[in-house]
């Protein structure tokens, strides 16, 4: 059973929450209820709980202490789901910056908006014991893996369709949506206010959370953040209409709200035009981008088919260099990289490129930097580590020349740092392929699936493993499935066919020539040699 500890310093609050849902249907038990911080953090540390429901305000140690000494001392388990007052907007917004999964308003708390909470931190729970599977398993940990994902869905850069579909099954992603549409956003913070690159991410990634809540309870969607200023929605519509569309824009302008209320700070958006097919998610993105070339703070909020003519001449088509950019990032190609970039800052030094396209396609190449390279927040900072603003120096970048040398610096680190990394980066991509292999060597693995989980070619996963293992792909595998077939038969005692279909064999006979090639001897002869043995 997952734990739930309530911290309130109203008897009647914490009486009413514990009897306000049936938490056994939700495989929840109340292991305590605490007057104060300080009494929560004691049972916290006895208890152990996943889930913490806390008012913002009590005595002793408030709410907000109470979740930042815990994401200090135990790290991002328990979450938190804070109560507040209306007026407790800078609390609020604190509480944010320690990733508290909810936050709900007393006066309005019931049944319904409490359930909705406990479902987002009980999913938020599973996300995060997923990523910690991933860490021993060898699966790209699953934040990430998601993020690269729909990543390469708005940018178009799935080889095939198997590609994508395998990865959709791969990460439990439901498509069999109608209608999808897409939406490029900035984060406008003030000028006026002088804050450290901690507190501007801070800020950043609560706005970007509460958007992502507030859009989330109106409709589906997929929210992805870019860098520290941008991020990107994938909406999913089972029906589209105007209905819909006027669901979507009260929804935007619901969480652009919101955020300015607690934040200070301003969203514009670009809307997409509705696509009909997941692989027109990318055509839909390109509208969006479009679309945000015309909004400004006076007209936060623009949609594709309000775009003047003119406009859709300022949005990059970095589908251009898909292959070669694909390839590069995929497998720490220099060569190919350099010489993509290459031909994008020639492109944009040439009179047939506006600023506004420039400062575009460099803004991809950045958010694909970003997301495809490991580390890539980390990399991209030590590139442009002697900018006040590192890598966001793009957004002060005036015309097409500035955006044409903030390139070179970014395409010369790049190349720098995978130069450095290379084998470092390959080694480390082939051990965690070869746990997944492991920890699911009893499926029915191929070299295109696995590929296909990492974001990776087979050509080149089949050439790399070979290179760095000295053992062929499929080799490998056979070895690993004869390996555990061993164990199977001495240790757990199962028959041949029993193993043979455990592993994925396609029959016992099959099994048993595999067994055979690989151990010099059948099945039978090997338990029979090892009976004797013992």
């Amino acid at each position: 059973m997952i734990k739930l500890l309530i911290a309130d310093d109203e008897p009647l609050v914490q009486i009413g929450i514990q009897s306000m849902l049936n938490w056994e249907d939700y495989g929840i038990q109340v292991c305590g209820t605490a007057m104060n911080g300080a009494a929560a953090l004691e049972m916290i540390e006895e208890y152990s709980p996943e889930i913490v429901i806390t008012d913002i305000r009590m005595p002793i140690m408030n709410g907000l202490e109470l979740a930042k000494t815990c994401r200090e001392t135990y790290g991002r388990i328990p979450l938190f789901i804070i109560l507040t007052s209306y007026e407790e907007f800078e609390l609020v917004r604190q509480a944010l910056s320690y990733e508290v999964v909810d936050y709900l308003i007393k006066l309005e708390l019931d049944p319904e908006s409490l359930k909705k909470s406990i479902q987002k931190a009980l999913d938020r729970l599973n996300e995060l014991k997923a990523s910690e599977t991933s860490r021993s398993t060898g699966r790209p940990l699953l934040q990430s893996y998601l993020d690269k994902f729909f990543l390469r869905l708005l940018h178009n850069l799935f080889d095939n369709e198997e590609q994508f579909q395998i990865q959709a099954r791969d990460l439990n992603l439901n498509f069999e949506n109608q209608y999808y549409a897409a939406a490029h956003c900035e984060i406008l913070e003030s000028s006026s206010r002088k804050m450290t690159n901690e507190k501007l991410m801070n800020l950043y990634s609560s706005t970007l959370q509460m958007v992502n809540d507030i859009l989330k309870r109106h409709l589906a969607c997929q929210v992805l953040s870019l860098d520290l200023k941008h991020f990107s929605i994938i909406f999913y519509f089972s029906d589209i209409g105007e209905s819909e569309h006027k669901k979507m824009m009260e929804a935007l302008k619901n969480a652009a709200t919101m955020v300015h209320n607690y934040f200070n700070v301003q969203l514009m958006i670009g809307i997409g035009s509705v696509a009909d097919s997941p692989f027109k998610i990318s055509d839909s993105y390109q509208d969006a981008r479009i679309a945000f070339a015309s909004a400004s703070p006076e007209e936060p909020f623009r949609d594709y088919n309000q775009v003047q003519p003119e406009n859709i001449k300022n949005s990059f088509n970095i589908t251009l260099f898909k292959n070669d950019l694909t390839k590069a990032f995929e497998e720490f190609d220099t060569g190919i990289l350099y010489d993509t970039l290459t031909q994008m800052i020639q492109l944009f030094r040439s009179s047939s490129v506006r600023y506004l396209q420039a400062i575009d396609g460099a803004c991809n190449i950045l958010y694909l930097a970003l997301s495809l390279l490991p580390s890539g927040e980390e990399t991209l900072t030590e590139i442009f580590s002697d900018d006040p603003d590192h890598y966001r120096s793009i957004y002060r970048m005036n015309h097409s020349e500035q955006v044409a040398d903030w390139m070179i610096r970014l395409r010369d680190g790049l190349c720098d740092t995978l130069k450095s990394k290379r084998v470092s980066y390959k080694e480390h991509m082939i051990s965690n392929i070869q746990k997944y292999i492991q920890n699911h060597i009893e499926e029915r693995l191929t070299l295109n699936e696995i590929s296909a989980v990492f974001g990776l070619s087979p050509n080149y996963l089949s050439a790399l493993f070979k290179k760095t293992c000295g053992i062929g792909f499929s080799e490998y595998i056979t070895q690993m499935k004869v390996s555990r077939a061993k164990n199977m038969l001495l240790e757990q005692d199962m028959k041949i066919y029993e193993v043979a279909d455990h592993l994925g064999f396609e029959s016992a006979f099959y099994f048993s020539k595999v067994f055979k090639k690989v151990s010099g001897v059948s099945p039978r002869e090997f338990v029979q040699q090892k009976t004797e043995e013992s």
